[in-house]
């Protein structure tokens, strides 16, 4: 809507913030637009405390353009699309945390709002979990996604609002992983990235990033796949107990 560096050094990884994911084609109809683009925390569904909604991870999958599911339109990789107007101010708010628009970094963002001990904690699991070049490539597509955001949003005349000085820290970081929960109470990283720049915005990253030299498909694909467990992860760290696994992770 640089990590690598300043915390490869960490072996980090724990994710948290928005910059684009999904859906190779722009224009969709009958997305979901039931929860406010910035907070709105679900009911829970059936709670989850530790795992996806349906047991298993889901094969990883790019269907390569929006698709319709069960009456609603879902982008690429299987998030909910959203295309209600974006919620600048978390966007702001999170820019702020990772240095502003021009030095961001995803690393600094994370680390100001869960605290350095979680994140390298985090960084360790996911590690763990997928592979440490995987993760070193989820990173620098996050701050590639981040920076291609505000790239494309200022060429088309749209500026950000100042950041709230209060949205920080812990109060910034749940209320992008409730952002990004969808109706089903899981956390989609695509639902979140839509609400984050707009769904039409998002495509256009998502296809920058399929593009861009060093990046690629695979890359967008494992982007979505981590971004959904390292958001789950956070949200159970943070107590939002109710908020669940995605089966893409």
């Amino acid at each position: 809507m640089n990590l690598v560096r300043g915390m490869a050094g960490l072996g980090l990884a724990a994710a948290l913030m928005m910059s684009m994911s999904a859906c190779g084609s722009s224009g969709s109809s009958g997305s979901d637009n039931s929860q406010s683009a910035a907070t709105a925390m679900p009911a829970a569904t059936t709670a989850a405390a530790g795992g996806a909604m349906s047991g298993a991870a889901m094969a990883p999958s790019d269907t390569g353009k929006d698709t319709k599911m069960g009456g609603e339109m879902h982008g690429r990789f299987g998030g909910p699309v959203y295309t209600g107007a974006p919620a600048l101010n978390v966007t702001a708010a999170l820019v702020a945390a990772g240095g502003g628009p021009e030095y961001y970094s995803t690393a600094k963002a994370l680390t100001a709002m869960v605290g350095a001990a979680t994140v390298k904690a985090e960084v360790a699991k996911l590690t763990k979990q997928y592979g440490a070049a995987e993760v070193g490539m989820w990173l620098k597509t996050f701050d590639f996604a981040v920076g291609d955001s505000l790239k494309i949003a200022t060429a088309a005349g749209v500026k950000l609002p100042a950041a709230d000085p209060k949205m920080t820290g812990k109060l910034l970081a749940t209320t992008l992983a409730t952002a990004g929960t969808a109706k089903d109470g899981t956390f989609q990283i695509e639902f979140l990235l839509d609400k984050a720049v707009s769904h039409k915005i998002h495509v256009q990253v998502m296809n920058d990033i399929d593009k861009a030299p060093g990046l690629g498909k695979k890359a967008d694909l494992d982007y979505h796949m981590i971004s959904n467990q390292a958001f789950f992860d956070v949200a159970q760290a943070l107590g939002a107990k109710s908020i669940m696994l995605a089966p893409l992770h």
